[in-house]
C-alpha cells in the first residue's frame, strides 16, 4: 500500500520530510514529490501550495502518477467550533467548500453544480486511525482536544467573528482552511480514501492575524505527531 501525504506549506511537512527515508524526488507541475519510506510505510510526501486549485492538482498527480491508495492531508486551520482552542485537533468526518456559490442557478450553497454533491465524506477507517493516533498523542502529555468534525474549505483566510459565526451556523463546521474539501472532491472522483487532519493555529476571528504566525509552528508539529502515530497502525 502506498500513501500520499499532503501539506499546503513547508512548515506542515518539514518534520515528516526529515523523517522520510528518501528514495526519489520528482517534479511535476512545479511541485516536488518525495517518494520514500516513513515508519516502514511506502509514502509520497508533497507540499501542494496554498489554496483549493493547488491541493486538487496535487491530489490528482498523487493518484495518477504515483498510484497512491490513500491520501492524508495534514496541517493547520482556524477554529470555528467554540469548543476548540489553539493546538486542538480536528479529524475530518467530511468536507465542504464554503465559498462555492451557485445559488442563483438554484443550487445549494456549497453544492458543486451538476454533481449533486455538497459534502465529501472522509474514509471511516482513516478517520478512526487518526482519532486513535490523536488520543495516543494526548496520552504522551499533550494538553489538547481531539475531535471528529466537519472541515470547511475556501480560498479565503478567515479572520472575523461574523464570518466564523456564519460558517458555524450555516455549515456546522468545526474548522476552516483552504485545501481539504478540494482534496476531498478529487479523491471522491477517483474513488480514493482520504482524511484531513487539522491542528488549530488560531481562532479564525479578529485575533487570527496575530495568533496564526505565533502558533502555526506548534500546531503543525502536533499534526505531524498524529500522522507519525497513525502510520504505525495503517
Amino acid at each position: 500500500m502506498k500513501l500520499g501525504i499532503i501539506g499546503a506549506m513547508d512548515v506542515e511537512i518539514e518534520l515528516l520530510k526529515e523523517d522520510l527515508e528518501l528514495k526519489s524526488e520528482v517534479k511535476q507541475a512545479n511541485i516536488k514529490f518525495y517518494e520514500g519510506n516513513l515508519n516502514d510505510k511506502e509514502v509520497v510526501l508533497v507540499r501542494s501550495g496554498v489554496g483549493k486549485v493547488n491541493a486538487a492538482l496535487c491530489a490528482q498527480i498523487l493518484i495518477d502518477r504515483f498510484g497512491v491508495d490513500k491520501v492524508i492531508f495534514t496541517g493547520v486551520a482556524g477554529a470555528v467550533d467554540e469548543k476548540l482552542d489553539v493546538g486542538d485537533i480536528v479529524i475530518s468526518i467530511d468536507t465542504i467548500q464554503h465559498d462555492l456559490d451557485a445559488t442563483p442557478l438554484d443550487y445549494e450553497l456549497g453544492e458543486v453544480p451538476e454533481m449533486d454533491k455538497i459534502i465529501f465524506k472522509a474514509d471511516e477507517e482513516l478517520v478512526e486511525l487518526a482519532k486513535e493516533a490523536g488520543e495516543k498523542v494526548k496520552e504522551s502529555g499533550e494538553d489538547i482536544k481531539v475531535i471528529k468534525g466537519r472541515v470547511l474549505s475556501g480560498d479565503q483566510f478567515i479572520a472575523s467573528v461574523e464570518k466564523v459565526n456564519w460558517l458555524r451556523e450555516k455549515f456546522k463546521g468545526y474548522c476552516a482552511e483552504m485545501e481539504g474539501a478540494a482534496v476531498g472532491q478529487a479523491c471522491f472522483l477517483n474513488d480514493t480514501p482520504f482524511v484531513v487532519i487539522r491542528s488549530m493555529s488560531d481562532k479564525a476571528d479578529g485575533s487570527a492575524d496575530v495568533d496564526y504566525p505565533t502558533f502555526m509552528k506548534v500546531a503543525a508539529d502536533r499534526s505531524y505527531q498524529i500522522v507519525e502515530e497513525m502510520l504505525n497502525n495503517i
